[in-house]
């Protein structure tokens, strides 16, 4: 079996972007962009993304400079 290998971050949302797409900056100073999740965007309307919030986020091992939003904290 293969096992998917991610790597997880968390950052603040800095930009919101047209189509869904996040400017996410990580402790470390350097920035990424994210797109949303399928289990968050299933439950958007529960969920809002908004500037400001903390988030976490999930990179293949091969680009990290591209993420996907799997968690927002309260």
């Amino acid at each position: 079996m293969e096992t998917k290998e991610f790597i997880t971050k968390d950052g603040v949302i800095i930009e919101s972007i047209m189509g869904g797409l996040f400017r996410i900056e990580f402790e470390d100073k350097t920035t990424a962009i994210a797109s949303v999740s399928a289990n968050i965007r299933r439950n958007m309307s529960q969920i809002k993304l908004m500037l400001g919030d903390k988030v976490k986020v999930e990179f293949s091992k091969y680009d990290l400079t591209r993420g996907r939003i799997v968690w927002r904290y309260r």
